[in-house]
């Protein structure tokens, strides 16, 4: 895999597949932990290295286990076992190095493990064919587009907290649904983004 390919398949994930702007994937999280940017930030590299990681261990799952063995139809299950033992570490490890990131993430650092961005990562890594080096720069990228998107809306999220412009029927939830279709709409513009 060449340079040129490895920044084209970077580039797609974070911008023009984004997975939580253009594929609406993983957006229970976007929406539950983008109140701050330092929280959103701190999803974000959790998420960045879940889905690294994922998509490494799912690609040898698939190679070297449920392919040769005929186990194809396990692909589901595998990955989100696969998925829920590395949020396991990742969260251990926030306890004891991060507490107060762990306690500000809540609930939402163990629902990593049900987060479909993750798990769509891991099974387009396969669905597309990716060599192990394409599904860890999709999956490093996927979670970086994720972050990008998160720590974006989390900053437009804070500037509409501290502004009294915004009429009284659209505060909170319903200024956050109109702002996210708007950066959604914004991403759009990467569609026919070509690196070649």
């Amino acid at each position: 895999m060449g340079l040129t390919e490895v920044l084209s398949l970077a580039v797609a994930a974070v911008l023009v597949n984004n997975y939580i702007l253009v594929q609406f994937l993983g957006c229970c999280s976007f929406f539950g932990v983008s109140k701050k940017t330092d929280t959103a930030i701190g999803m974000g590299m959790a998420v960045v290295f879940v889905m690294a990681l994922a998509s490494a261990v799912s690609w040898a799952v698939w190679y070297f286990i449920l392919d040769p063995l005929g186990l194809e139809y396990m692909q589901t299950i595998a990955f989100i076992l696969v998925i829920a033992t590395l949020v396991q570490f990742v969260e251990m490890f926030m306890k004891k190095a991060m507490p107060a990131l762990y306690s500000a993430l809540g609930i939402f650092l163990p629902l990593i493990t049900t987060n479909c961005a993750v798990l769509g990562a891991a099974i387009s890594n396969i669905d597309n064919g990716y060599s192990f080096i394409g599904s860890m720069v999709y999956g490093v990228g996927a979670g970086l587009g994720y972050t990008l998107a998160i720590v974006l809306f989390a900053s437009i999220r804070e500037r509409l907290d501290a502004t009294a412009q915004c009429p009284k029927c659209f505060e909170g939830f319903p200024i956050a649904l109109v702002s996210a279709a708007l950066l959604a709409m914004s991403f759009m513009g990467f569609s026919g983004l070509s690196i070649w």
